[in-house]
């Protein structure tokens, strides 16, 4: 029986070459995977007759970026997942969805290795690796970057012998990956990390310092997940593709960070995420008048290691899972709206309303009418820092 290998395919120089490439070095039939989780570009059926120009036996595309929304963004939003208070996992999130689609095409056409596109000095091959241990661990694992030294140059060169049906004259000075959550762009001359961005790094965001009107934005929310944008109801692909617009339009959501790789190395990225940025800012708002103080407290640190676990590509570890429980009792009464002013780079919370408030505007108010006792807070603020006044009077007799 011949071996078969599903490859992660994006349609780019990499992923073409490497069809040909696998099946010369490994004697096995190749299966191109591409999964839309809404990157853009090119249209996903030359993505498809592409992979089989190239020498692919099954070319598969997936159209994912409803499920890659609800069923990836939508969680990562309720943990206010980012990476180093910062980065919202814009990569991070979208591999494990991947892993998901070609361990399902390794059953269905017999796959007996898989294989990816990632060297070995990024996180993607972790992401990759780690998920497919977990879903399909019988499966061996082919990364031609990592595993045969197999660089740009040597790809083109390639391509061209062969007179493969891919363009590999254009050179692109970035290296890019993007999703409907966000782009991420690295390399050339950002690799020197006192050079600042110039504006053809950017694709989702608009100069945040170009003069424009203000837009106004309520966002609706119940349990925790986006359901409406100024009352009207979508999907949460459709929120988030219309918060990229919106948000993007007025320069939202542009980082621009060093970033502790999982492989120990620091690494120079370039972000844009409008729509996330826009809807996690909302979301933390949210939560900040609906969570109990408690809770609340306790999920950002719950927060912080989910971010982890994802970047760290543990998105099918147990603890994650636990994890996730834990964030979907949390989210129970993270119900009600949101108003935010777009404008200047920034997106701004001016307004919140919830039937599920924990705020009483009768506790809270300092003019007549306010509920809140105040004869009982002598006696509380004297209990409380009984332990302190204790302790620093032990110090005083030991001094």
């Amino acid at each position: 029986m011949t071996d078969r290998v599903v490859l992660a395919f994006s349609g780019g120089l990499d992923t073409s070459v490497a069809i040909p490439f696998l099946a010369e070095k490994t004697g096995a039939e190749v299966i191109a995977v591409a999964v839309d989780v809404g990157q853009g570009g090119e249209d996903m059926e030359v993505i498809r007759k592409r992979a089989i120009d190239c020498g692919a036996v099954e070319s598969v595309v997936v159209d994912a970026r409803e499920e890659f929304a609800a069923d990836f963004c939508v969680p990562a939003l309720q943990a206010n997942a980012l990476y180093m208070d910062r980065y919202p996992l814009v990569s991070a999130l979208s591999r494990p969805l991947i892993v998901k689609h070609l361990a399902a095409a390794a059953k269905q056409f017999g796959g007996t290795h898989v294989s990816h596109g990632c060297t070995g000095k990024g996180n993607d091959q972790v992401r990759f690796e780690a998920g497919l241990a977990a879903l399909f661990p019988e499966l061996k694992v082919i990364a031609p970057a990592r595993d045969y030294a197999w660089t740009r140059d040597k790809a083109i060169a390639y391509a061209e012998q062969r007179n493969l049906p891919i363009e590999t004259t254009k050179k692109n000075p970035y290296s890019i990956d993007q999703n409907i959550w966000g782009r991420a762009v690295e390399t050339g001359f950002l690799e020197d990390i006192w050079n600042g961005p110039t504006e053809d790094v950017y694709a989702y965001t608009a100069d945040p310092a170009q003069p424009r009107e203000a837009d106004e934005v309520i966002i609706s929310f119940v349990e925790g997940v986006p359901v409406a944008i100024d009352g009207r109801h979508l999907t949460p692909f459709q929120i988030i593709s219309e918060l990229n617009r919106r948000a993007g339009a007025q320069g939202v959501g542009r980082l621009d960070m060093v970033e502790d790789r999982l492989v120990g190395i620091k690494s120079r990225e370039v972000y844009e995420a409008p729509g996330a940025i826009t809807l996690i800012t909302a979301h933390m708002e949210l939560e900040n008048v609906t969570v109990e103080r408690d809770l609340a407290r306790f999920k950002r640190s719950v927060d912080q290691r989910w971010g982890e676990l994802v970047y760290d590509g543990l998105w099918f570890s147990p603890l994650k899972k636990a994890l996730d429980t834990f964030i979907a009792e949390a989210q129970r009464h993270v119900t009600g709206e949101i108003r935010m002013t777009l404008h200047g780079g920034r997106a701004t919370v001016t307004g919140r309303r919830s039937e599920t408030s924990l705020y009483d505007f009768n506790l809270a108010t300092y003019d007549t009418g306010d509920t809140f006792d105040q004869s009982l807070a002598r006696g509380f603020v004297e209990l409380w820092s009984l332990p302190s006044k204790i302790a620093a009077a032990r110090d005083a007799r030991q001094a």
